[in-house]
């Protein structure tokens, strides 16, 4: 009877094995199938979140108006610029980049925790004729545009340059940073290269005077973009060497990457080490032993003047000036020049005294004819 008992035993035993490990599998695999589905649903939401929009309070106005400018479905807490831009459309977006915008009327804002905005901006006449745009882009991080039509009224109208091709630029060389440091950079002023480039046109259409985007990025942070435009023209086949500034910071040092992109498609990436501004340290050393010296002296001349002498001291003074005394008393003395004579009327006077005195009168003096009295009675 053991015997046949025993493998039934053996087969309970392996399937509630085989229940534990499928038990623990599942409970394995459980986690990471609500993480994919989570995952899902994440993208499905944000594929269905809003693009940026831009909404104005009036569609025309005039040079020295103001209209008020809302946003929706930014992201939350950044930083944007707001812009009157010509010869630009949201379709085309703003045609020369920045250089077709009044900038120096332009204003930043900052969205919400929602992504949203409102703020008043001046209008203002761009450089270029209209039809103009209120162009709101992000200043930090992913690049988000985005474009209202606004009438500047009175402002020149053009039409927009026609479209015949699509011009694509690639980049045919090695990039590589020109210039070189000076001694003001090493005093904290900030650094600047040449970025250098040779492009070409692979599309076929001319690119005239195309706005290419320099971005430097350190660390772990984002690209700080700014816009450089190139002046000329690339036909198609053609190529051309491209010369770009950049420009760090003030004080700015440390391991950099300097990226150069046109449209939406970045062409190359350069790598940047700066070095450390010593001069600026070594300004600083100085100026905390410069310091308290000087502090410390005169905080000893102050106490000097200030603190009352004891009697030890003022001994010690006179004993000092008795011995002054002394050393000037053993000093030979020098004998004064008699005063010039005054002239005719000094010897006058002299002559009118000296007669005064009896023992030089004519009458009272002794001569040898006038005995004296002596032996006589």
């Amino acid at each position: 009877m053991t015997g046949r008992t025993g493998p039934a035993a053996l087969r309970s035993g392996g399937r509630g094995r085989a229940a534990l490990l499928l038990a623990a599998l599942l409970a394995a695999i459980l986690p990471a199938l609500l993480l994919t589905a989570a995952g899902a649903h994440a993208t499905g939401r944000s594929a269905a979140d809003p693009k940026p929009a831009v909404t104005l309070s009036g569609k025309q106005a005039g040079k020295g108006g103001e209209i008020t400018v809302k946003g929706s479905g930014w992201r939350a807490n950044t930083l944007l610029m707001m812009l009157v831009c010509g010869q630009s459309s949201p379709a085309r977006g703003v045609i020369g980049g920045t250089n077709s915008c009044a900038n120096a009327d332009g204003r930043a804002v900052t969205t919400d925790s929602k992504g949203a905005f409102a703020k008043k901006l001046p209008v203002a006449e761009p450089p270029v004729p209209c039809p103009c745009v209120v162009h709101v882009a992000t200043v930090t991080g992913d690049q988000s545009v985005a474009d209202a039509v606004f009438v500047v009224a009175g402002h020149p109208v053009a039409a927009l340059p026609k479209q015949t091709g699509d011009g694509k630029l690639a980049v045919l060389a090695t990039t590589r940073l020109e210039g070189d440091s000076t001694i003001l950079t090493w005093f904290g002023a900030p650094a600047s290269r040449r970025l250098v480039l040779t492009v070409g046109n692979l599309g076929s259409a001319a690119v005239k005077d195309p706005v290419f985007e320099v971005g430097t990025a350190h660390g772990v942070y984002a690209p700080q973009w700014e816009e450089r435009q190139w002046r000329g023209t690339i036909e198609p086949g053609r190529k051309a060497r491209i010369e770009l500034p950049v420009e760090l910071t003030a004080g700015a040092h440390g391991d950099y990457q300097v990226s150069l992109k046109y449209g939406t498609k970045v062409l190359a990436e350069q790598p940047w080490g700066v070095g450390r501004p010593w001069g600026v340290t070594l300004f600083w050393i100085l100026l905390c032993l410069v310091v308290p010296a000087a502090v410390f002296r005169i905080g000893m001349a102050v106490v000097d003047k200030v603190r009352p002498r004891s009697a030890h001291a003022a001994a010690r003074s006179r004993r000092g000036s008795d011995r002054f005394a002394d050393v000037t008393a053993r000093l030979p003395r020098l004998r004064r020049a008699p005063a010039p004579s005054e002239g005719p009327a000094s010897a006058t006077g002299a002559s009118t005294t000296t007669a005064a005195l009896p023992w030089f009168n004519p009458d009272s003096a002794p001569s040898e004819h006038r005995p004296t009295t002596k032996g006589h009675s």
